[in-house]
């Protein structure tokens, strides 16, 4: 038998396939180790065949096989070919995807411990010790081997055993995760809408559908109810989620209902933990994979169900090779299942409802929250004019008597800081104008190191100016406030108040996330600060207070989807509050109170956003009515990334040429951030009317370079 291998190294130089010869039985999917070279390495069986149009001779034997059953199935090595296809990625690349890190590197392997269990009373004589250790052994039955030698001595274990007494062996000790999780099952009730929406799904001969529910709608009892109903016809399913720090949570509530059913996969599990999980989905023990996007590459056949949670969120899309968007796997994989794909959020992507309310998805929309609260109330404060009466703080009057209010009452507040465009968002502190570029209608981004502004959609350029031209004020302010000062600030004003802070400095870990919001929702803090992290799926029933600090940050970041994200922050945030039985309230602070988009997130006018804003893209040709590529370049040495840039160019600009009518926008330039960890960057931009090019373009981008990266981005969420 023949075996056509791709072998673990993601280099194009080494993209093929090599042959190999196998003994029979060897099936696709397994992981190999091969010979190659004059070493040894990892590889995967893509195929196997009967002859080669090589000579016999020439061919080298597999060494070793790994797995049983083969690491990667049937469906999963289609995929393989289908991504690497469309992103003109290597083969092992895209594989790794697929397969543990640690896994792939042998560098993790079942743990097996030895147990000693109970098997029947025998006569110990005089053996004081075994007579001990057979007592013990009766009452608890199963313990670990090594705990029983500590208590006992090892002859006395050995002797028992000899006599039949006990039993001593080795058996596979699973690394369960979170094992210390309560198991929050609450009462499955469901409400009529929510009966209408399974109702929906399961008729609709739709591949897609979209769940478009307020916050509190009662979505995730409609992802659960219909996964119980695939594990009852004999199907399996996957969750995702968009923030490891919501997969607790989740996992929580599944492990509730389905128990053992479950598993967890995401980046901040131990190697073990994430090597046991994955092998209890690929043999079956667990049915349900819950996680984070990649969790979208389980091991998981005979889907039934694949439920993408906040489906909106940026994080959805891989910003590393390849740079696949988690929808277009999990339709891929609905499609090879026949299984349904439901994608919820209250603030769904414009390009999502788009083609829902063109009638390509299914549209399902929710309009109650199922405690039949109201949504909070929004309070606007206007910053403007905190900075005209002399208020110096971060928290607007309104907010801290709000504060105040919440703290007597013995409620719970959060407090939430828009961090996005952070540190290069430039405002008038006096009548909140922000830049905008003349061409593009996108805010400009300020560049301290030349003392201007940028548009990063099209390179136009702008003096800083030292006054506003709208008002002629002189405060003009850059960034934001950061967490620490946030936290520092509400000590001095409310010192008895027990603080607690969420961003990337303090979750590191695997339980980061999880003890901060544990914390919180036993109680033990009275304020939660936080960045976008804590901003959505999070169900903390005695919050009663958001405060949003900044909230026009992400309004004018340098990005078409700005206005977007904004409306979804708040909404998502706001949600926060009021979700028991108490009235929710919420404080929103902002230089730009008439702003459309913060108009329409105070009415929860989603409608009214989406109509807005869709017919706003169509007249400036953004997506999804076209699409934005990006083609980046980055070495350490500025002349090699130069010349590999010439070497992909010309060849784009010829194709540009030669379909002039496909092709809005195209032009080469320094990227908006020259350098990043001492590597230079240089990038085409272009914007396309659709996407006939994209194969062409990918194909000239194909270019490999030792020490120079070239990579194409579709959409990118971040063009800095």
């Amino acid at each position: 038998m023949i075996a056509e291998v791709i072998v673990d190294i993601a280099s194009s130089e080494v993209d093929r396939i090599f042959e190999y010869e196998c003994d029979e039985g060897l099936r696709p999917g397994a992981r190999v180790k091969v010979p190659f070279g004059n070493t040894y390495t990892a590889g995967f069986v893509i195929s196997t065949k009967e002859k080669s149009e090589y000579p016999v001779e020439k061919l080298k034997k597999i060494a070793y096989v790994y797995d049983e059953p083969p690491a990667v199935n049937e469906e999963c090595l289609l995929l393989t070919k289908k991504i690497a296809r469309r992103y003109m990625a290597p083969m092992a690349s895209v594989l790794r995807l697929f397969i543990p890190a640690e896994m792939r590197t042998g560098k993790v392997h079942e743990r097996l411990l030895r147990y000693a269990s109970y098997e029947r009373d025998v006569d110990t004589g005089r053996a004081k010790k075994q007579a001990e250790c057979l007592a013990f052994l009766k009452t608890y039955k199963k313990v670990e081997a090594r705990v029983v030698e500590e208590k006992f001595g090892v002859s006395a274990l050995k002797g028992l055993a000899e006599k039949g007494g006990c039993t001593v062996r080795k058996e596979k000790f699973v690394r369960s995760p979170y094992l210390n999780l309560p198991k929050n099952d609450r009462p499955h009730i469901l409400t009529e809408e929510q009966e209408r929406a399974i109702e929906s799904i399961s008729a609709s001969s739709k591949r897609v559908h979209l769940l478009h529910g307020v916050t509190g709608s009662g979505k995730t009892e409609i992802y659960l109810t219909y996964i119980g109903k695939m594990l009852e016809e004999g199907k399996n399913a996957i969750f995702l989620v968009p923030e490891i720090s919501l997969t607790p949570q989740m996992l929580s509530q599944l492990r509730a209902r389905f128990g053992e059913a479950v598993a967890i996969l995401h980046s901040g599990l131990s190697p073990g933990e994430r090597f046991d999980e994955w092998w209890r989905l690929r043999s079956g023990e667990a049915r349900i994979a819950v996680g984070a996007r990649s969790a979208v590459f389980a091991p998981l056949e005979n889907l039934g169900v694949i439920v993408i949670d906040e489906e909106h969120d940026s994080s959805y899309v891989s910003e590393s090779t390849p740079r696949y968007k988690t929808f277009d796997v999990a339709l891929a994989r609905a499609n090879y299942n026949g299984a349904k794909l439901i994608l919820g959020s209250a603030t769904p992507s414009v390009e999502t409802f788009l083609q829902a309310k063109e009638g390509k998805f299914n549209l399902i929309t929710l309009t109650k929250r199922i405690n039949q609260r109201p949504m909070p109330t929004i309070t606007v404060a206007d910053m403007r004019q905190e900075v005209k009466h002399g208020n110096p703080s971060p928290f607007s009057i309104v907010l801290q008597e709000e504060i105040e209010s919440c703290l007597r009452e013995k409620k719970q507040a959060i407090l939430f800081l828009n961090r996005r465009g952070y540190s290069q968002t430039v405002i008038c502190q006096e009548c909140g104008y922000v830049a905008e570029c003349e061409s593009c209608d996108v805010p400009l981004t300020y560049h301290a190191e030349e003392n201007c502004l940028k548009c990063h959609y099209c390179g136009a350029r702008y003096k800083m100016p030292v006054a506003c031209p709208n008002c002629g004020g002189v405060r003009i302010r850059y960034g934001g406030t950061g967490t620490q000062r946030v936290v520092s600030e509400l000590k001095k004003k409310y010192p008895e108040a027990r603080i607690l802070r969420m961003d990337n400095d303090t979750t590191s870990g695997k339980e980061g996330h999880y003890k901060i919001l544990k914390a919180f929702a036993d109680r033990e803090a009275d304020i939660l600060v936080g960045t976008q992290m804590i901003a959505k799926g999070h169900d903390f029933p005695a919050v009663t207070l958001v405060g949003i600090l900044d909230a026009d940050m992400s309004l004018h970041f340098s990005d078409y989807r700005s206005g977007e994200r904004t409306f979804q922050l708040i909404t998502q945030v706001a949600g926060r509050s009021g979700r028991a039985e108490e009235a929710g309230k919420v404080v929103l602070q902002t230089y730009s109170p008439t702003n459309y988009i913060l108009r329409y997130a105070i009415d929860y006018d989603y409608l009214g956003f989406f109509n807005y804003e869709q017919k706003l893209r169509k007249a400036t040709s953004f997506p999804p009515f076209t699409k934005i590529v990006r083609v980046m370049v980055t070495g350490e040495k500025e002349d090699e990334t130069v010349e590999v840039l010439k070497e992909i160019y010309f060849p784009l600009e010829k194709l540009v040429k030669e379909h002039p009518e496909e092709v809005f926008f195209f032009q080469k330039m320094k990227s908006p951030i020259k350098r990043i960890q001492n590597k230079f960057r240089y990038q085409v931009l272009m914007r396309l009317k659709s996407d006939l090019l994209l194969p062409h373009i990918y194909e000239i981008c194909a270019v490999r370079k030792r020490n120079v990266l070239v990579y194409v981005e579709e959409n990118p969420n971040n063009l800095s």
